[in-house]
């Protein structure tokens, strides 16, 4: 035995108002939505036929009347009291692509706001039939009645809405005209809030006088809809998906993890205002505005469906973003320079994965360098071996060493910047990339003359004994700024093997064995003291033994600091002790001198 489902309408009414939509103002959304298909589908029957759309709201209501296609008592009975049945479904199958609804639940949504529905129809396919009425309640009763001839002369509908108690402002009058405006600006046909019309054409289908004059009606729409002045506008058209729009570029860096408020329509009606995935995630700087016919909405008409459509139409609008940058490079070379120092980082995440875009924008990109801050078109020129830091601790314990040495460096610490430094060779064909280490600074600083060395060898193997238990080694070089006393260098083979070691102490037997049998070598940060330093030279003649420890300590400590690396807590420790005891020493009082005895006799 077959049975029909029952359906609570008051549960279903809970379900659209809490769950499927988010706001009770989309009931004007499916309203006006259900006006434009019904005209639509008159259209299809006859072209010429009025395409009009009236809301006026009073009396604690609101009513909403079209020229659409209308209709029958038959009709009636079959789809607005069936849920999920829509007359878009019924002999129109071939041209549902026209439709701004696809689910057929458009009309329920109105008792989100409503108590009572009161629909009024005459049929366009049908002129003989009378009109007829369908009234309906939010407890799930209704009632169908044909009217009179002179109840409506012309085909269309005539919705009627009473408010539910506590949801009147949704119908007043300034409430539907913002709504109106808000969701069916762009619509294609005549809508009107008593009177006034709200619909108009896009601003990129407007006739303008000269490109002045579209740049300016352009950043007049940016600000209205967003409430910013543009850098510029990058107009969008995707045939293929009957895609047209604007991107307008932020005047001002964001995050690239926050979400674009991108407002995207759907046949003129507003689906949302946020719209995630419609553009590659590299392109975070700008704000789109589009209509689309090939797009598809998901059940709620608040969102678009992820599909191999959307996907397309995202790459073809990351196609003509890109473009508009190659186009900035070629010939408008200052608002390129405006745009990159606000929005570079969506520019080199473009970069990475585009030969292309990295080889037109290294003229123009800003790095980080031993030069300061130049492209790395410009950086390459200058230096045979373009060296590169992975962070940029490691590029400010090494920066002005390096500068002064002629060694060119790139900070590679942020973001994108290293991959992009690696790609170089490929964009720019016979550059020398490396990552610079230890050996390589050290290797560009002047030995210090054997016999000095030697003669300062108790000095340096006090200070090795020192820093050995912070697995540092200590060499001596002679090199420029001469107030630079020491270097810190410190590469990655350095630090894995130190988080190798305390990971081996912290480990049982088994895994400290596993972890010993990855040690290969015992690559160690590297302490340079500078001889040309006067302090240095000074600390180097001390005849104290823990003394020059202690002092050797506090620089250790001191290059720690100018290198703004994160301290180890054995570090924080070191810098503490080292601070008071070289106080302790400062202050002692002076040894007394034994006073010398005068010859007998003497009368001074």
């Amino acid at each position: 035995m077959s049975h029909t489902f029952q359906v609570d309408l008051r549960g279903l009414v809970d379900l659209l108002s809490h769950h499927l939509y988010s706001s009770p103002k989309v009931y004007l959304r499916e309203l006006l939505q259900n006006g434009v298909d019904a005209i639509t589908a008159r259209r299809a029957l006859d072209p010429g036929a009025p395409a009009a759309v009236r809301l006026l709201p009073g009396d604690g209501g609101l009513r909403v009347e079209d020229t659409g296609i209308g209709l029958t008592e038959a009709e009636v009975h079959d789809l607005l009291a069936t849920i999920g049945r829509s007359s878009k479904r019924d002999g129109l199958e071939s041209a549902r692509a026209d439709f701004l609804g696809q689910f057929g639940i458009g009309l329920l949504a109105c008792f989100v706001v409503a108590e009572e529905i009161r629909v009024v129809s005459r049929s366009a396919r049908d002129p003989q039939a009378p009109p007829v009425e369908w009234r309906a309640r939010g407890d799930g009763s209704y009632t169908v009645r044909t009217l009179p001839e002179e109840a409506r002369t012309e085909p269309g509908t005539t919705v009627h809405l009473a408010a539910r108690p506590g949801a009147g402002e949704w119908l007043e009058a300034g409430r539907v005209a913002e709504l109106a405006r808000h969701f069916g600006s762009l619509l294609r046909y005549d809508v009107r809030v008593g009177g006034e019309r709200i619909t108009e054409r896009p601003v990129w289908d407007r006739p303008h006088t000269g490109p002045d004059a579209r740049r300016a009606a352009f950043a007049e729409h940016c600000a209205e809809t967003f409430g910013f002045a543009p850098l510029d506008a990058i107009e969008l058209d995707v045939p293929l998906a009957g895609v047209r729009g604007v991107a307008y570029v932020l005047p001002e860096a964001v995050s690239p993890a926050q979400r674009g408020a991108h407002r995207v329509h759907l046949k003129g009606m507003l689906l949302t205002e946020h719209a995630d995935g419609l553009l590659p995630e590299w392109a975070f700087f700008v704000r789109c505005v589009l209509d689309t016919d090939g797009l598809h909405p998901t059940a709620s008409r608040e969102g678009l469906y992820e599909d191999e459509t959307l996907a397309a139409v995202r790459e073809a609008l990351g196609e003509r973003i890109r473009g508009w940058l190659s186009e900035l490079a070629a010939g408008s070379p200052e608002l390129l320079g405006r745009f990159l120092s606000v929005h570079h980082l969506g520019v080199k995440s473009l970069a990475r994965h585009d030969p292309e875009m990295l080889r037109a924008m290294l003229p123009w990109l800003p790095f980080e360098t031993t030069d300061g801050r130049v492209s790395l078109e410009e950086f390459a020129r200058r230096h045979p071996v373009v060296h590169y830091t992975r962070t940029t601790e490691e590029f400010h314990q090494v920066a002005a060493i390096a500068a002064a040495q002629g060694i060119g460096v790139v900070n590679g610490g942020y973001t994108y910047d290293a991959e992009l430094v690696e790609l170089l060779p490929g964009a720019r064909p016979g550059t020398a990339v490396a990552e610079l280490d230890t050996d390589t600074v050290t290797a560009h600083l002047d030995p210090v003359d054997g016999g000095e060395e030697l003669a300062l060898a108790p000095f340096l193997a006090a200070a090795r004994t020192a820093l050995d238990r912070l697995d540092c080694d200590v060499a001596l070089r002679a090199y420029q700024p001469a107030a630079v006393p020491a270097l810190y260098l410190d590469d990655r083979d350095a630090r894995h093997e130190r988080s190798r070691a305390a990971a081996e102490a912290a480990s049982d037997e088994l895994w400290a064995g596993v972890l010993g049998s990855l040690r290969e070598s015992r690559p160690r940060a590297r302490l340079v003291l500078n001889h040309l330093n006067p302090l240095v030279r000074r600390m180097a003649r001390v005849d104290d033994a823990r003394l020059a420890g202690t002092a050797v300590e506090a620089l250790y400590g001191q290059a720690l600091l100018m290198s703004r690396r994160p301290l180890r807590p054995a570090d924080s420790a070191l810098l503490n002790r080292t601070f008071l005891e070289l106080l302790d020493w400062a202050v002692a009082p002076a040894p007394q001198t034994p006073p010398t005895d005068r010859p007998s006799g003497d009368a001074r």
